[in-house]
């Protein structure tokens, strides 16, 4: 493994844990139904953070963009737009199958859909099967699907085995539906980011630093996140007569609610911001990034789930399911991320 490789890999670590982490504030929201603290995080997160990112570190990024033909931008919009469906399904995953579970299966799917689909599609893919890192590529995916699986079944166990002390939202049937969904769906995400490799490669050779490249066509993608995001939290509020809460909650002064909300698009699109650095260090099958992200993003997760007592009405047995699974991705990641060296 090359310096770069292992430099890159480590930035996307970086991210992961920011990714894995980014839920943990909601739970200090008070007097909050779902639809309230998703939208207010979905501004931030894929809104208000990510311009403030172009504008610190990508000046003159618009400039970059009035040149990049309305096809592209319109493709890249519409993406985002699929992609917030997804993201909103996942929300719903979480609150039915919980935090490490629902993290290892959505994401699992996301992985290996998110890392074959756009290289297949460019021709790359192609490409790479033709070397020996294609292999050791396929090798990483089918090792992440084995992680994912044992991830999957402590997580089971973990429900099945809660009792009384179970969340009483857990639902393991509707959670797979879901999930299933959120797999298909989320691949979206990694075409939306490949499609925009061209406005990348423009922001480059305007003097960008290359390290944050793709930090305009997430705001460009996520864009179209947030307005499938707020159209259909806005819905649920009117619905279920939230909207009063955004100005006033009894439990906790709403300034606090904005807060925590704030921090975990923060933490959501810090990710992303690490992604890139990672991901513009990894060559020419940077694709492989976005494995290693997931898989990543699933440990980290599983931690916090521990970290939180999610496992700890669980037996030794279900516990040593889930740290197998744990060291399955860790060496998926790495895998995933040599093979675009080779």
């Amino acid at each position: 493994m090359t310096i770069e490789l292992f430099l890159g890999i480590g930035l996307i670590a970086i991210g992961a844990f920011s990714s894995g982490s980014f839920s943990i504030p909601f739970g200090k929201t008070r007097g909050w139904a779902w639809e309230n603290y998703w939208l207010i995080y979905s501004l931030f997160a894929y809104v208000l953070v990510p311009a403030v990112a172009c504008w610190v570190f990508c000046p003159g990024f618009m400039d970059v963009l009035s040149g990049v033909p309305s096809g592209t931008l319109a493709w890249i919009f519409l993406l985002g737009i699929i992609y917030g469906i997804c993201n909103l399904t996942f929300g719903l995953s979480l609150r039915y199958l919980g935090l490490s579970l629902g993290f290892s299966l959505s994401l699992g799917l996301m992985m290996i859909l998110g890392t074959i689909i756009p290289p297949a599609i460019d021709g790359r893919l192609a490409v790479m099967l033709q070397q020996s890192g294609g292999t050791m590529l396929i090798a990483g995916l089918l090792i992440a699907a084995v992680g994912i699986g044992l991830s999957g079944y402590a997580g089971y166990r973990k429900d099945k085995g809660a009792g009384p002390e179970a969340n009483s939202e857990l639902n393991f049937g509707k959670g797979l539906i879901l999930v299933f969904f959120v797999g298909i769906t989320g691949a979206s995400q990694a075409l939306g980011i490949e499609q925009g490799s061209g406005i990348s490669s423009s922001l480059v050779a305007s003097g960008i630093d290359p390290l944050f490249q793709t930090l305009p066509v997430f705001l460009l993608m996520f864009g179209g996140s947030f307005v499938a995001t707020a159209l259909w939290c806005l819905f649920l509020a009117g619905k279920n007569k939230n909207l009063k809460v955004f100005t006033k909650t009894k439990e906790i002064a709403v300034s606090k609610n904005y807060l925590y909300c704030g921090l975990a698009g923060f933490l959501w699109f810090v990710n992303f911001i690490f992604y890139g650095m990672g991901k513009s260090r990894m060559g020419e099958f940077s694709f492989t990034a976005w494995g290693i992200l997931m898989s990543l993003t699933i440990v980290f997760a599983t931690l916090w789930g521990l970290y939180r007592g999610e496992w700890k009405a669980t037996d030794l047995k279900t516990k040593g399911w889930m740290y197998a699974g744990l060291v399955v991705l860790i060496a998926a990641s790495f895998i995933i991320g040599m093979s675009g060296g080779e």
